[in-house]
């Protein structure tokens, strides 16, 4: 398995971590300390935020948002026992960035719901310094 495939594991796993401390030591784990994990916005969101003259920026940065930011997509879509994540394809590494798919399927089985595609700039230790996250469908 390459590098790249094992932090793409590690990463989709987070998402669906019921324990808070493994999940918290998950994200210790996986991004520095200042690490920012930047979110594609969603249609309705750009447009109001063009409305009122501004750019839209979803975005989570260190340990402490980003907990926050990994537990709300857990309560929201894993919690309740709908949909699980998983690796969607394999993951590619060039240089410091790690390109990684995901998708989002419902939990007993059935048809992919989302697919997202993540675009991770490393630090020289390997840690996830940047996540770029994009919802393709």
């Amino acid at each position: 398995m390459s590098d790249a495939q094992e932090l793409a594991e590690r990463y989709v796993a987070m998402w669906n971590e019921p324990d808070a401390e493994t999940r918290r030591k998950a994200i210790q784990e996986l991004w520095t300390e200042d690490g920012l994990h930047l979110l594609e916005p969603p249609e309705e969101i750009v447009k109001r935020a063009e409305e009122i003259g501004v750019t839209a920026t979803l975005e989570a940065r260190g340990h402490e948002e980003l907990v926050r930011r990994v537990t709300r997509a857990y309560d929201e879509f894993v919690a309740p026992g709908q949909f699980v994540f998983r690796p969607h394809g394999e993951a590619a590494a060039l240089q410091d960035m790690v390109k990684l798919r995901w998708e989002m399927v419902p939990a007993g089985g059935g048809e992919v719901l989302a697919v997202g595609i993540d675009l991770l700039l490393l630090a020289p230790d390997g840690r996830i310094r940047t996540d770029y996250q994009f919802i393709e469908a």
